[in-house]
């Protein structure tokens, strides 16, 4: 979005037109619906501002539920966003710790930002691209107690702060970027300010773990089953003796797996009756130990992020698996297979093998009306293929 667009959008006008507008759904109905528009009078620059932003808020509801239907976005500002379950749990930690006063560094549209102003906390938000600090302006206009400043995070006077919040945008305008002294604001400057405030660092999920400091809080982030973060805390916002977590966000609530530092892992083992797949944020914490000790359970094979056990338990941390048989991984094999029991439906996952799973579908080409899953991975060093039923 360019300032001319924005300042269209922002216009009396434009935000009307914005709320006006039926649910973003096809392609189709958008022909029409700019049809309609450009018939009704409005101009097309003001046509094309109002539709980008509708089709931002349709994505934005999987992040923000309703919220969305009232914010505005921006297309990377939305794709770095933080889930407003994710951004609660940000803003509890400041709010717990007793601090007044937090500074969001980098804030982007103001996610984290607007979860902490929710928390009656005192909120600075600053954001370099005046575009974007222009939307996370719009979207703290309900609260008070927060305000943007278009500034440089690392110009920022931080004088009186109580607590800080970074999330570096790791991307510019063409590529993702991978050297953290490129980020903005760069990951030496965060862990600068981690050394003097009560701090928190949003990065993604698979960083280094090498550029992860000893004194850090590392708390993995799974929304739904899919690892969307890692945060890291310092200060009084990180829990003592806990340097190792594993937060997952979910239907059931919330639950998470803590420790000291990454658990070691539990002994190889038979297959069992049934087989769990660990949360991917319990994997990048490397608990997985941890919670094969909660299931009474068995690694199957070395380095391979599944546990066996004889009886099922349920869990937040993982989904469970009654094996069902267990087969050679030979294309001709399972092919037969599937075809006795008549699956035409056929669920792939995979861990420890060099299969894709796409073109092993259209190999195996099965037909039925029966649905199944195949787990293809080590049991005890050698190559598997496990077909599974949910439990």
């Amino acid at each position: 979005m360019d300032p001319a667009e924005l300042r269209e959008l922002l216009s009396a006008e434009g935000l009307r037109l914005l709320d006006s507008l039926p649910p973003y759904e096809s392609t189709a109905d958008v022909v029409s619906l700019v049809s309609g528009l450009r018939k009704a009078g409005h101009p097309a620059g003001l046509v094309a501002a109002v539709l980008s932003q509708a089709k931002l808020r349709a994505r934005a509801v999987r992040k923000f539920g309703p919220f969305a239907e009232r914010m505005l976005f921006t297309e990377a500002g939305l794709e770095q966003a933080t889930r407003l379950s994710a951004a609660a749990q940000h803003a509890g930690r400041f709010h717990r710790a007793g601090l007044s006063w937090i500074a969001d560094l980098g804030c982007g549209i103001g996610a984290d930002a607007l979860a902490m102003a929710a928390l009656e906390l005192e909120v600075t938000a600053v954001e370099r691209d005046e575009v974007t600090a222009a939307v996370a302006a719009y979207n703290l206009a309900p609260w008070s107690n927060a305000r943007v400043e278009n500034a440089d995070a690392e110009d920022f006077d931080l004088a009186g702060v109580d607590g800080v919040f970074l999330d570096p945008a790791r991307r510019n305008a063409s590529k993702r970027l991978t050297n953290p002294a490129d980020w903005s604001p760069s990951l030496d400057f965060a862990f600068e300010v981690a050394a003097k405030l009560p701090t928190g660092i949003k990065l993604g999920p698979g960083i280094d773990r090498e550029l992860i400091p000893q004194s850090a809080e590392a708390q993995w982030v799974s929304v739904d089953r899919e690892v969307v973060e890692v945060g890291l805390w310092f200060g009084a916002v990180a829990r003592p003796g806990i340097h190792r977590a594993a937060l997952v966000l979910g239907s059931h609530g919330t639950a998470e797996l803590t420790a000291e530092a990454d658990s070691e892992d539990v002994e190889v083992g038979a297959l069992g009756e049934y087989l769990y797949e660990p949360d991917g944020a319990v994997i990048r914490a490397r608990l997985i130990g941890d919670l094969a000790r909660q299931l009474k359970g068995r690694m199957i094979s070395d380095s391979i992020a599944y546990v066996t056990a004889d009886s099922a338990t349920s869990s937040p941390f993982a989904a469970c698996f009654r094996v069902l048989d267990n087969f050679s991984l030979d294309k001709r094999v399972l092919k037969r297979e599937l075809a006795a029991r008549g699956i035409g439906t056929v669920e792939i996952k995979k861990r420890g093998v060099d299969i894709d799973p796409a073109e092993l579908r259209t190999a195996l080409s099965p037909h039925g009306d029966a649905e199944g899953t195949l787990i293809l991975t080590r049991v005890q060093g050698r190559r598997r293929a496990l077909l599974v039923e949910r439990v």
